[in-house]
């Protein structure tokens, strides 16, 4: 399967990186988690384009995660595809009839289908079967799991695993235990204090997974505060007691994660997987 980190940034804009957004790959579908502001433009420059995705899943409702939504539908629109398929936790049907109240002469421009999904379902979206858990932030999320639905690993099992918006805790380190790669929020530099409580730091991140098996780390939904400091919050992280690879994600970067090995790195081996994901990417 293939990873594209189409946004690495947060609800601050910095010109090279886009709010949050991730296109996952797998034989000749695509599905897209989160819609951030500049998604859509980052989006249309891979092979895949928006006329390519048809699934949309979302990990909450925050603006910086769903701002490019309905420029998608449209985009989909004008290109004469003929649907798109909408999923997230509870209330995301009531976001998508909010927004095409606004934006009227968009309703009924194409099939719009919308599924919500619960903590601990499992499911299959846009070619992938996928796992939902909690996550803790300001506002109800989910944190996700994936396998490609034609692989015989399972999501639980999944070589990927996304944090949406979350405070580092044991519920989404266990969650992402034994998988290939792990992108997770980590908005701000050590010495900023987060008055909301609800991004981690380096080294609260690196506590957290200190016990989990996790073969490589991307720190994402970066605030402007940490640029130029990426090597140090890498460092603090593997300091604080994470063992596994650790890098800031970047927009553009690309991923080629190896299902086979997936099923293995959950059952707690090392080293190939990691390698292999680590050395595919640009």
């Amino acid at each position: 399967m293939r990873l594209t980190v189409l946004g690495s940034g947060s609800a601050m804009a910095v010109p090279d990186r886009a709010q949050t957004g991730l296109l996952l790959e797998t034989g000749n579908r695509a599905l897209l988690v989160d819609c951030g502001s500049g998604v859509l433009g980052r989006l249309a420059g891979t092979d895949v384009g928006y006329e390519g995705v048809g699934t949309v899943l979302l990990t909450h409702h925050h603006l910086d995660h769903v701002s490019d939504l309905l420029a998608l539908l449209k985009a989909r629109w004008l290109a004469d595809e003929d649907h798109l398929e909408v999923l997230g936790p509870p209330g995301t049907k009531s976001l998508l009839d909010g927004l095409l109240d606004v934006h009227d002469y968009l309703d009924g421009r194409v099939d719009l289908g919308v599924r919500e999904v619960t903590a601990g379902d499992e499911f299959s979206a846009g070619g992938f079967d996928v796992t939902a858990t909690e996550t803790r932030h300001s506002m109800p999320g989910h944190a996700y799991r994936f396998a490609p639905t034609d692989s015989a690993v399972t999501a639980r099992n999944g070589p990927v695993a996304f944090s949406g918006d979350t405070e580092a805790f044991a519920g989404v380190a266990r969650f992402a235990d034994g998988a290939t790669v792990l992108l997770h929020d980590c908005s701000f530099t050590d010495d900023v204090d987060d008055e909301t409580g609800n991004h981690p730091t380096p080294t609260r991140l690196g506590e957290t997974l200190a016990d989990v098996d996790v073969g490589r780390l991307y720190l994402t939904h970066l605030y402007p505060q940490t640029r130029g400091h990426e090597d140090e919050m890498t460092a603090a992280v593997a300091a604080a007691g994470f063992d596994g690879a650790v890098e800031t994600a970047r927009d553009g970067l690309r991923l080629d994660v190896p299902v086979e090995a997936a099923g293995d790195a959950a059952g707690g081996t090392d080293g190939d997987a990691d390698g292999d994901a680590n050395g595919s990417s640009k």
